[in-house]
């Protein structure tokens, strides 16, 4: 069996995903030019909350076809919840501070995320189990598919369409377009730039949210720690694509993640390398080709190079 389809199909797979979380830095960064290393712990709690949603609210044995969308919803409001939060408490107040306190604040608040969700949440020291879907798996032609994978095939698309949308043709996108070019003259011409960057989290966290479920689905199991390592790769996905452009964000996560994929799969067959393509040199594949993409395109794969001011 030819095995390049199906690696593709992984990476795309896999890709998506970092793009949907990678969507949040972008637009975080776009707007108030600052790095939320704390947003793969909102990736992470929306996972928590989608379970929470399952054991603790939904009758048991509720089909997931009926779940899926209340685990969505419950996991979109918690995201929310802690990003806006996160904006109001311990962003804005830095907003006209050195660049350098909102990242340490940021890393901060990633390392007591992690923390409140493995004191507060019963056993998440160990990862738990995440309800799945019924069903498959899906093969068309030399491409296996998995039932867990079905949500993101459809998820990815169809959030960056309505995000698309959002961003060209409502009032509030066209605010954000013009407060991203330049804040001072936005606010002269009455955008409410609080609310924009309010509306920047927010988005941010819903697209990480159904990345979280999709995380659930695609891999059984979700943890306290899983938004570290997944939350650098997604900034990777940002800077790659060029940071500071949502569709740069999710070109580049597919591109990583296809990279990734690739990598792994390929490079063990490769003589004297077979030690570099195993799965625990995935990670390290990742950061490889951001430092390429630094070396030779420091701007990203979409992003402008823009000109230092005097």
């Amino acid at each position: 069996m030819n095995e390049l389809p199906q690696q593709l199909v992984n990476g795309l797979l896999l890709g998506s995903m970092y793009g949907l979380v990678a969507i949040g830095y972008t637009m975080v960064y776009g707007i108030v030019q600052l790095i939320n290393f704390a947003h793969g712990e909102i990736f992470m709690t929306g996972a928590f909350g989608a379970l929470t949603v399952y054991m603790y609210i939904l009758p048991d044995g509720t089909s997931m076809l009926i779940a899926l969308p209340l685990m969505l919803i419950g996991a979109v409001i918690v995201s929310t919840t802690v990003a806006v939060g996160a904006e109001r408490f311990a962003y804005r107040p830095l907003r006209g501070a050195p660049r350098l306190a909102p990242l340490i604040t940021a890393i901060g608040l990633s390392l007591a995320l992690q923390q409140a969700v493995w004191a507060w949440y019963p056993d998440a020291k160990s990862a738990r189990p995440f309800p799945q879907i019924d069903g498959g798996p899906f093969h068309i032609g030399d491409v296996t598919i998995q039932t867990g994978d079905i949500f993101l095939l459809i998820a990815a698309p169809v959030s960056m369409a309505l995000l698309g949308y959002f961003v060209m043709r409502t009032r509030t996108g066209r605010g954000m377009q013009a407060t991203a070019q330049d804040p001072d003259t936005a606010k002269l011409m009455g955008v409410n730039t609080d609310r924009i960057i309010v509306v920047a989290f927010a988005l941010g966290a819903v697209f990480a949210a159904v990345g979280g479920v999709a995380y659930g689905l695609k891999y059984g199991q979700i943890e306290f720690k899983m938004g570290f390592i997944l939350g650098l790769k997604a900034f990777t996905a940002a800077v790659l694509g060029g940071i500071g452009n949502i569709y740069g964000a999710m070109i580049g996560g597919v591109v990583l993640g296809v990279a990734e994929t690739l990598a792994t799969a390929y490079i063990a067959d490769i003589p004297g390398l077979d030690k570099f393509g195993s799965q625990s040199w995935a990670d390290v594949w990742a950061f490889i080709l951001l430092i390429l993409v630094l070396l030779f395109r420091p701007q990203g794969l979409l992003g402008e190079r823009v000109a230092d001011r005097a």
